[in-house]
């Protein structure tokens, strides 16, 4: 009878050590597919971005996962194609350009897209390989800068406030070219995708480098240019001032205005500071 009692005991815990296992997995399998539920529950908000670095977005991808947002980043190759996908539909926000940008393309390309939210400045600069300082540039040495209109003319309002040009005020912040009233050193002015900016550098004199691209090439916008515009005491006015968009029909959607305010945390100022280097963020918190 003990023999048998020990045996009955044997079979009753080994049943029940399967029971347990079985109730484990029935336990996990309910909770993933709670989780997949969950995560198709997610409202999708496509961002459209420009360069390899983009720290704060990948943070905010798991914050706003928690608010029932899924962020998905979408990266252009440059300028030209961010704002077109905004407007035909292709993404929902973009985060990429200052306000003189949006607004010269808008009013070029019939686009209806508006900045719901500040992001940050940044400084511009004009670096060499060549020389160490603006007063070693040569009479009619090449400067390459971007060939878009605002961040073309910013770059020209840089190689004046350098003391090497001469622009027409009436140009605004936005001049060409053609609004060059003085160049006592015939400075050969060369316009080209801002994103090629940093390959020319062994080939011209100095060239005009927009932030994001001097720390995708490994430039450091603060100790290696030779002359820079800075960012100053940021005017709540200035055109340079990126921005997060989105379609003008779309200004007041609450789930972007959601994104926004995740965005306009200190933890995201704190990222910005760390890996854009010498952009300061402009928004309050």
């Amino acid at each position: 009878m003990k023999l048998l009692g020990k045996a009955s005991l044997l079979v009753l815990g080994t049943a029940a050590v399967l029971l347990a296992g079985c109730g484990k997995e029935a336990a996990q399998e309910q909770t993933a597919a709670a989780n997949t539920a969950t995560k198709s529950d997610l409202k999708e908000v496509k961002v459209g971005l420009v360069g390899e670095h983009n720290e704060e977005w990948q943070y905010l991808q798991k914050q706003l996962e928690s608010k029932g947002i899924k962020l998905t980043l979408v990266k252009f190759a440059d300028y030209t194609l961010p704002n077109r996908a905004l407007n035909d539909g292709e993404i929902d926000l973009n985060a990429f350009q200052h306000v003189a940008f949006l607004k010269a393309e808008n009013e070029q390309k019939g686009f209806h897209n508006v900045g719901i939210g500040d992001t940050l400045i940044a400084p511009l600069g004009l670096f060499s390989k060549k020389i160490k300082s603006v007063e070693e540039l040569k009479d009619g040495d090449t400067i390459a800068i971007p060939n878009d209109v605002t961040n073309g003319g910013r770059a020209l309002k840089v190689l004046e406030l350098a003391g090497l040009i001469k622009l027409n005020p009436e140009a605004g912040y936005t001049p060409g070219v053609r609004d060059i009233t003085s160049n006592p050193k015939h400075i050969k002015i060369y316009e080209v995708d801002a994103g090629n900016t940093p390959s020319l550098l062994p080939d011209v004199a100095g060239a005009v480098i927009n932030n994001n691209y001097c720390v995708d090439n490994g430039i450091d916008p603060i100790k290696d240019p030779i002359f820079s515009d800075g960012v100053g005491k940021v005017d709540p006015d200035n055109p340079y001032i990126n921005i997060i968009a989105a379609r003008e029909a779309d200004k007041d959607n609450p789930l972007y205005k959601e994104v926004v305010k995740a965005y306009q945390t200190k933890e995201v100022a704190d990222i910005i500071v760390k890996y854009h280097v010498g952009s300061v963020p402009v928004f309050k918190y």
